[in-house]
């Protein structure tokens, strides 16, 4: 079977599900990869025939990151930080001391315009209904941040990259795939380069307040 014929297989309902799923869970606090799920759907929706709507994936990603962050919320603020003590140890790659010192700043410094930011940067992303709850922030407050945050952040990636995928194919015509290859690989890199930048923040951060990993 082609490739063109798997894709075209795929219903795009199962698309839109497996969206919002990846991202709501992403926005629980659990390390999933809710960008590039959201990016590689949105490039399937540039290839018209395959009938993925763009404005439901960016639909689907929208909720996805708004209950999802919701639903974190309620649980940063019932079980407090604890919840990070286990978080680290299933997570420690993502969780670690220095991970949520760092988070933990930013939020208590910017409030309700961290969890606006944060879900541009990944490191923050999983981090922003449970450490809101966590330090209890009003929840109205929250809601709209979150809310307005998860909307621009998956209706902007959507059309973006269904633009960039459209343009890819009218253009390069057969060689399309390299085209979104690239757009792909760019916003990799772009997103990898804000991870490394973030991490070495929480590094310095860190290491000034003498936080250990152990």
């Amino acid at each position: 079977m082609s490739v063109d014929m798997l894709l075209e297989a795929i219903p795009p309902l199962l698309v839109y599900l497996i969206v919002g799923g990846v991202i709501g869970i992403e926005s629980l606090g659990i390390p999933l990869p809710g960008e590039i799920v959201l990016v590689s759907a949105a490039l399937l929706s540039s290839r018209h025939e395959l009938d993925v709507s763009p404005l439901w994936i960016a639909v689907a990603g929208s909720a996805g990151a708004i209950i999802g962050d919701s639903i974190g919320y309620a649980i940063g603020r019932r079980f407090g930080h604890p919840l990070f003590d286990w978080l680290g140890r299933k997570f420690p790659r993502h969780f670690g001391p220095k991970h949520v010192a760092f988070a933990e700043s930013v939020f208590t410094r910017w409030g309700v315009l961290a969890v606006f930011f944060g879900r541009f940067i990944a490191l923050l992303r999983i981090f922003s209904g449970p450490l809101a709850g966590a330090l209890k922030m009003h929840y109205p407050k929250f809601l709209a941040a979150n809310a307005l945050g998860g909307i621009t952040w998956a209706a902007g990636t959507t059309f973006a990259v269904y633009y960039l995928g459209v343009v890819a194919e009218t253009w390069l015509s057969r060689f399309s795939y390299v085209g979104l290859g690239v757009a792909v690989v760019a916003g990799l890199a772009i997103g990898f380069v804000i991870k490394r930048k973030t991490e070495k923040m929480a590094d310095r951060y860190a290491e000034e307040q003498g936080i250990s990993e152990s």
